[in-house]
């Protein structure tokens, strides 16, 4: 069978490995092994499945590929944060961070190439959306970070973030089966409390959220609560309005009842003021929620920079007098462009802006 032609195998259910070896008049336990071997231990060829009989493993290689992402380059922050290109089966680029803190070690993982939704202040938003990632993929940049985490800094993974290249919600069935490969005890083993995935506001996919009665944690990316200003940084409000968000967040806490986190970057001079606050506190009453206020990293170009430190203060003084949950993100791997807003793989963005 041609290379062009073999179906990657992790594609496939555990029913329609057994399937497979049903029909080739194998051993029907073999699929359990090799689906241990693909999601427990991460194996990134067939080769290395060592306890199967060398003619198995010849034959799922004539079938199948494991379309696996390796780490192609690795850069390493002053703080300790790590940032890798992860070079995928057709040779394209995304990023993941590895991010250390006093009490959590955190991955932080891209899901597609490139991204659709343009959003003003953010690196990614400046390349073409390529493709989404498979389940396998975004599964193959935590196993890696989580080996990194071990390896670098002698600590287990604590925690995942869906906040790197891409919008997750628009890739939903890859980002779903990828948070049930890492959180199953036939995977990582990890938990969906400790996962948390970002998204710039797509409503009718939040609201698939709770239908689908997901376990992990939502972040909606807000940075600011009127709809011209967020406009102005994100075009998708314009057919996502902080009223349609607000109606899907509410339907999602009322499927789940997990309290929504809303991430909020504070702009010297655009969204930085009291009032700004005082809208923000308004919004945080839609739903239970906690604000995350996020440093900016600057990115070329894009004429935004981080608000001033007492201006970012009083800010966070005025939502927690208002009882609001308040936690400051101070900016990690900034020095290889690797914290919020920054990750877009150089060579890919020169292509773009050439």
């Amino acid at each position: 069978m041609s290379a062009s032609k073999k179906k990657n195998i992790r594609e496939l259910t555990a029913e329609e490995i057994t399937e497979f070896f049903q029909s080739h008049q194998e051993k029907t336990f073999r699929s359990k092994q090799v689906y241990e071997w693909l999601w427990q231990k991460s194996a990134h060829s067939f080769d290395a499945m060592s306890n199967l009989p060398k003619t198995l493993r010849e034959l799922l290689s004539e079938h199948f590929s494991i379309d696996a992402a390796e780490v192609s380059d690795t850069q390493k922050s002053k703080d300790g944060t790590v940032k890798n290109a992860f070079k995928l089966y057709d040779g394209n680029i995304v990023e993941g961070v590895l991010i250390p803190t006093d009490d959590r070690m955190t991955a932080c993982i891209s899901s597609q190439v490139g991204c659709s939704l343009t959003c003003k202040f953010c690196a990614t938003g400046k390349l073409e959306r390529i493709r989404n990632l498979s389940a396998g993929e975004i599964y193959d940049q935590v196993a890696l970070l989580r080996k990194q985490s071990e390896e670098i800094h002698n600590v287990p993974l604590t925690n995942i973030v869906y906040m790197g290249m891409g919008e997750p919600l628009l890739n939903y069935a890859n980002m779903l089966r990828s948070t049930e490969r890492i959180c199953s005890p036939d995977g990582l083993n990890m938990s969906p409390q400790r996962i948390t995935v970002s998204t710039a506001g797509i409503a009718k996919m939040i609201k698939k959220l709770g239908d689908d009665q997901v376990k992990f944690n939502l972040a909606l990316s807000l940075h600011a609560a009127n709809d011209v200003k967020r406009s102005q940084i994100m075009p998708i409000n314009d057919q996502n309005s902080l009223e349609v968000l607000a109606e899907a967040l509410q339907y999602f806490y009322a499927k789940t009842g997990t309290r929504v986190t809303f991430e909020y970057i504070v702009f010297d001079g655009f969204n930085d003021t009291l009032e700004d606050a005082a809208e923000l506190a308004a919004f945080c009453k839609v739903v239970p929620c906690k604000v995350n206020i996020i440093e900016y990293n600057p990115v070329e170009g894009t004429g935004f920079i981080n608000a001033k430190a007492d201006r970012l203060d009083r800010f966070k003084d005025f939502l927690e007098a208002r009882r609001i949950i308040v936690n400051v993100r101070r900016s990690r791997g900034k020095d290889i462009d690797a914290a919020c807003g920054q990750l877009a793989n150089k060579n890919m963005l020169k292509k773009v802006t050439s």
